[in-house]
Order: C-alpha cells, then structure tokens, then sequence
C-alpha cells in the first residue's frame, strides 16, 4: 500500500493557509517598514530633524532586525517554530499602538527597534515554518507568495499613507499605529497552526510529528522522507563549520546586497521621486504607490521560473537590477514619467528574486540549524539595510545621481558574489539540499534535475478538514 510523503504530496487546504498565514507576518512587515516612509517627512517637519536624526529613525527598525534574527533564529531551533510564530505578532500589535503616543523621537527610535526585533524573529520563522511543511515541487511557488506578501504590504502602507494624508498635525501617528490593524488579524488566524514535524522529529517527538502529518495528509501519511533531514543538533557554529560556512557566507551576502538599495529606495521613495521632478506632496506619495505595484509584480514574477534554476533567477535580477538604477544616474534631468518607468523596471527586475531570501536559507541547512542560519542571514543582511537607510538621506542631500549609482554598484556586488558562490537546489528535497555532501556543482545540479523528472508526485492526498 503506497504511503502518503510530505516532500512529494501536492499541496493541501493545509499547505496553503500555513503559507498565507506565514505571509501575512511578511504583510505585516512590509508594511511597518514602508509606513515609516510615508510619514518620515511629516515627522521631520514636525520635530524639525535633519537627515542624520531622519536616518537614525528611519534605520532603527533595521537596526533592531539585526538583534532579532541573530537571537530569535537561535531561539526558533531551541523552543519550536509555534511560539515564536504567535510572540512576534502580538508584539507588533502592542508596539504599533505604542507609537501613536510618542512626545519625542528619542522614544519613536526606541519602539521602532524593539519592532525590528520582532520583524526579525517574524523573518525567521516565517520562511522557516513555511518551507518545512511545503512539498519538494510547491516549496518554491508556494514561498514565493509568502514573500510577495511583504511587497503587498508595502504597496498598501503607501496607499493607506497616501490616503491618510491631510492638514491634520498628527497624520504620521495614525499612519505608524495603523499597523497594529493587520497584525491583529494576522494573530487571529495564525491560532491553531501546528508544530512542525520536521522540528519534532528532530527533537525525538516522532509521535506528534507523526500526528502532524496524519491530520494534514491522512491515516497514511508517513515519516520515512523526513528522517534524513532531522538527524542534525542545534549548535549555533555549526553553521560557521566546512560546507555550511560557505552557504552561510554567500546567503548574508547576496540578501545584503538586496535589501541595502530596496530599503534605501522604499523608505525615501516620495522624497526621491521630488527630487527627480514629481511634485512634492500627493503627486510623489501617488508615484510611489504606482512604483509598489510594480514591485508586487516583480514579486509575482519569480513563480513563473522559481522551479526552472534558482541560481539562474538570482543572476538575471541583479544583472537587470542595476541597468535601470545606472540610467537613473546618467540622465540628469529625465521626464517624470521616465523615472517612474526605470523605477518600475528596478522593482520587477529586483523583486523577482526577493523568494530567495526564504528559499535559499531553508533549502540548504539541516532542520536542526535551519532557523538559526535564517537569523544569522536576516541580522546580517539588516546590516546593509541599516547602513543603505540611515546613509540615503545623507547622500540624497549630495546628489540623488550619485545614490542611484551607488545602488548599482551594490547589485553588481551582489552579482559577483553569486556567481561565484550561488548553488542550485531546484528539484531536491529539503534532506538532500542541506546535506553538507550534497554535490551543488553544474554536473550535480544536472543530475538533480534529472532525477527529479523521473519522479512522479504522488496523488493529491486528503485535506485536513
């Protein structure tokens, strides 16, 4: 009697509400760290801050995302994948409130880092959890709208912000406290979602991981397919030790290279739009909401060849990432309407590949370390993301020309840093792409491939109901 396998399953009612509900955390996300860039310049003139006290408040939340990846990735090994799951939501919602009663920006810096430690953790495991209940052949489609969900979030921040905006003294409290809204939901839902059974499993709880995927799979769902990725211990080095610094190395890079121009750019969007032309006021917040869509759709964009080479989807997003920045840095005085478009084809072009983020840390360590690599690559990616928005505004005020040219600098970074050290692992198993044997190399990635065709998922197996 054949058994129902959770790496070759179809995806279940099951699957898809984890990975909503591990969504709605980027949603969330995205949109605590975009809202600040609607009302930053409101702040600013309120409290009458220059770019660097700007920068410092802008930065904080990424600061404080450094803090909760390096410990909540730990931590997320340690005591289970559900708690941290429901601890970081709560505290968006609490932290979110909080804002709207600040008197000083000392007191806003505080409480925007404290959120970026919870937006770290929330980056651990939502990818985490996500990638260890999904199916070898849905694992990247199915992560790829998790993370598209952070890019929704934004794109809504703008046009909350957007709508928002009016005469009123205090708009930029609402519009930080306004996060608290989605988050409540988010909490709401995310009741009642279970444990891992790969974290169980390799904690010797076969029984309730068994249980696990009895109830998302049916009476015959089976262990077997999971038990070579769970013989692994959780030891915070051993993600510095032989084949796994290497892909702990080339993860921190290339996400740091990422999120430094995204961050720059989506925190300082309306004031970077005026400083290219666009009104200042509704017309730049409006470009900037135009602008979110299109990085919702380069999200989208990456299902379409997510399965067809990961190492090839990174490669192609920075290399077409950087011609529109360096466009923006040659023209000295494009037509609105040009900058919207080459601000439009950077997002596709970048957020194709933002699934990375989640795919790439999940696939290639054992479950034992699993969320630990994540964290370790969340806080240190956070570190170029800090330093791209705490020093934009610095360079804005030098030249626009000149920050759009360091952007492209960043992507061809991150370029070279890829094709030296990027693997391919479309087509495996989570067992076999974290094993530190497994042969990443062009041959091997091949025969992966090969064998992966031969394979024939089994057939869609029962519902949780």
């Amino acid at each position: 009697m054949s058994t129902a396998s959770l790496e070759k399953s179809r995806p279940t009612r099951t699957h898809w509400l984890i990975t909503l509900y591990a969504g709605g955390g980027e949603f969330c996300d995205g949109y605590i760290l975009s809202i600040i860039g609607v009302a930053l310049p409101l702040l600013t003139a309120d409290y009458h801050l220059n770019s660097f006290d700007a920068g410092v408040v802008g930065s904080a939340s990424l600061v404080g995302m450094f803090a909760g990846g390096l410990v909540f990735g730990y931590v997320t090994d340690r005591v289970g994948r559900q708690k941290v799951y429901l601890f970081d939501i709560a505290a968006f919602i609490l932290l979110s409130a909080a804002q709207f009663f600040v008197t000083d920006p000392w007191q806003l810096t505080v409480l925007r880092f404290l959120m970026g430690i919870a937006i770290g953790a929330d980056f651990v495991i939502a990818g985490t959890i996500a990638s260890e209940f999904a199916p070898r052949d849905s694992r990247g489609p199915l992560l790829v709208i998790m993370v598209t969900m952070w890019s929704v979030g934004a794109a809504v921040a703008y046009v909350v912000g957007w709508a928002m905006m009016s005469s009123g003294h205090d708009d930029w409290r609402w519009m930080l406290a306004s996060s608290a809204i989605p988050a409540v939901l988010i909490l709401l839902l995310r009741f009642g979602t279970p444990e891992s059974p790969r974290w169980l499993l390799s904690k010797g709880r076969a029984r309730e991981a068994e249980g696990v995927l009895k109830q998302m799979l049916g009476p015959d769902a089976s262990l077997d397919d999971l038990e070579a990725d769970t013989a692994s211990r959780t030891r915070y080095g051993d993600i510095f030790r032989g084949a796994y610094l290497r892909r702990t190395v080339f993860v921190s890079v290339f996400w740091a290279c990422q999120l430094l121009p995204i961050y720059a750019i989506t925190t300082y969007e309306p004031t970077i739009l005026s400083s290219f032309g666009l009104a200042d006021g509704n017309d730049s917040y409006l470009g900037s909401v135009v602008v979110q869509i299109f990085f919702v759709l380069g999200s989208l964009s990456g299902i379409l060849v997510i399965n067809k080479g990961r190492r090839t989807l990174l490669l192609w997003s920075f290399g077409l990432s950087a011609i529109p920045l360096l466009c923006l840095a040659a023209f000295a005085h494009p037509s609105p309407a040009v900058v919207i478009v080459l601000f439009a084809a950077f997002g596709v072009a970048c957020f194709a590949s933002q699934c990375l983020q989640a795919i790439y840390p999940s696939e290639l360590f054992p479950t034992g370390v699993r969320a630990t690599a994540n964290g370790f690559a969340t806080g240190i990616s956070r570190v170029g993301a800090a330093i791209g928005t705490w020093g934009a505004p610095v360079v804005l005020d030098h030249s626009t020309r000149l920050a759009m040219f360091l952007g492209a600098v960043i992507c061809a970074i991150g370029w070279g840093t890829s094709y030296i050290l990027a693997p391919e692992t479309s087509g495996l198993t989570l067992a076999d792409a974290s094993a530190a044997d497994t042969d990443h190399s062009p041959r091997g990635r091949t025969r992966a491939r090969r064998d992966a065709s031969s394979t024939t998922p089994s057939p869609a197996v029962k519902e949780h109901s």
